[in-house]
């Protein structure tokens, strides 16, 4: 019985994993929910790193030093060891299983570290005792992990991988090649200066399911960028999910089992790849700067299978937004999340919309029209919304009029008996005495009038 008890307690308590603060507390309980909490909290240290108390982490991670090593420290005067713990009674690190090459190179660079320490310090990460599934290998990284006793074990079952490709050592990428081959998730970081041995390295898992490019040189770094994404076809029948920005491919039609695609561009690009391109399987699109035609015709390509479409951040005239407004209408019955720009001349196509997606539970619009009409808008919403829908958000552009309080109230009256509403507007302001009334009646459930988001905005 005890043990289902701990085993419950551990499933509540990591739930809280992302609550730093609620951790800490529970960790003070008693000692079942000590051990339950810290390998929790160090399972990813560094997210709870900030800026200028790097040296709590640090005293932590030179408490692992020898005694020798320590006193011979001591003894050349080095100040850091001053406030470093006593070696911990829990072995910490053995909980990790995010390995952060970069912050970790950071805290060597910052305190001085001699060579000999930090050889020892990369030793207390990677050896026998140690199992990570996540690596981040940062910009000129040049510390030949792999040759470390132990790296073979302690890193033979990472999932996701962070490479820089400003690496110059071709030993480091070969040797990490041949280690790490069960990823499944592969961030690569392009710079001016890249390295065609990591070729391999794209190439070697067996089956890589999310891909990540991030290009931080556009010109000089795109003969690289090419090499790195024609590479990626080697993993066509596997990848799921895709991201990258200011980068036109043409690989795109090579994955044929693709779910999520992100894509971006603030420079001037040509995304025609996209209007003939057939994504069956396609049920996440989310878009920034990207052509307004090019993705009508890459929804009516998805089979009906999209359930988010997030489209930011694109200027397009009232007839590109009724365009790309009937493509979603027509080809995504099954659409749960939407975020678009939406004009007045687009109405009725907007309608339609609420009619033939009867799984919408998220609307998030955009308005950017000096004449916009609201009253127009919350009479839709009020007449066509499907049972599903009842979480709106409104980010409304500079000069663009507010809802006035009448048509908040035309629309909230309008709204009573269906399901109380979860509403976000980025700037409206002086309501709050009126929705105190909505919400004591039920047809407001929760308003935010910040530009953080709800965590309700995406399926």
């Amino acid at each position: 019985m005890s043990k289902l008890n701990r085993d419950v307690l551990y499933l509540i308590l990591k739930e809280l994993e992302h609550n730093n603060n609620a951790l800490h507390s529970c960790v003070l309980v008693n000692k079942t929910w000590c051990e339950i909490i810290i390998p929790i909290l160090w399972k990813n240290p560094w997210k709870y790193l900030i800026e200028g108390k790097e040296t709590l982490l640090f005293n932590v991670i030179i408490s692992y030093l020898s005694d020798e090593t320590k006193n011979n420290l001591k003894n050349q005067g080095m100040d850091y060891l001053k406030n470093s713990y006593q070696k911990p009674l829990f072995d910490y690190i053995r909980f990790c299983r995010y390995l952060h090459l970069d912050e970790i190179v950071k805290l060597i660079t910052t305190n001085e570290i001699i060579t000999n320490i930090k050889n020892e310090i990369f030793n207390i990460f990677i050896n026998e005792n140690r199992k990570y599934t996540h690596l981040y290998i940062p910009y000129k990284f040049n510390y030949k992990i792999h040759l470390i006793p132990g790296a073979k074990n302690c890193l033979s079952e990472i999932e996701f991988l962070s490479f820089n490709a400003g690496i110059d050592d071709d030993d480091i990428i070969i040797g990490l090649t041949e280690i790490i081959k069960s990823i499944k998730g592969l961030e690569l970081i392009i710079e001016e200066n890249n390295n065609c041995e990591i070729v391999r390295l794209i190439e070697a898992p067996k089956k890589l399911i999310k891909v990540h490019l991030i290009n931080n040189c556009i010109q000089k770094g795109q003969n690289f960028c090419n090499i790195y994404l024609n590479s990626l076809t080697t993993h066509a029948n596997t990848v799921q999910y895709f991201k990258v920005f200011d980068q036109t491919t043409k690989i795109l039609s090579s994955f044929v089992n693709l779910k999520v695609l992100e894509l971006g561009s603030e420079y001037e690009s040509d995304w025609g790849c996209l209007e003939n391109l057939s994504l069956p399987f396609l049920q996440v699109l989310r878009t920034m700067f990207i052509p307004i035609q090019s993705l009508a015709n890459l929804i009516e390509n998805t089979s009906k299978s999209l359930i988010e479409i997030n489209i930011d951040n694109i200027f397009h005239y009232r007839y590109d937004n009724r365009r790309i407004i009937q493509a979603i209408s027509e080809s995504c019955p099954n659409l749960k999340f939407l975020k678009i720009v939406f004009r007045n001349f687009s109405s009725s196509e907007l309608e339609k919309l609420l009619i033939n997606c009867q799984y919408l539970s998220v609307l998030y619009i955009i308005t950017c029209e000096i004449s916009f009409d609201w009253n127009n808008l919350f009479r839709i919403l009020t007449r066509s919304s499907p049972i599903s829908l009842f979480k709106f958000r409104f980010r409304i552009f500079s000069k663009v009029p507010v809802p006035k309080s009448e048509s908040l109230k035309l629309f909230f009256n309008e709204w009573k008996g269906k399901r109380p509403i979860l509403l976000n507007f980025n700037n409206v302001k002086n309501i709050e005495a009126m929705l105190n009334k909505y919400e004591a009646e039920g047809i407001v459930k929760h308003f935010n009038n910040l530009r953080g988001d709800f965590e309700w905005e995406s399926p």
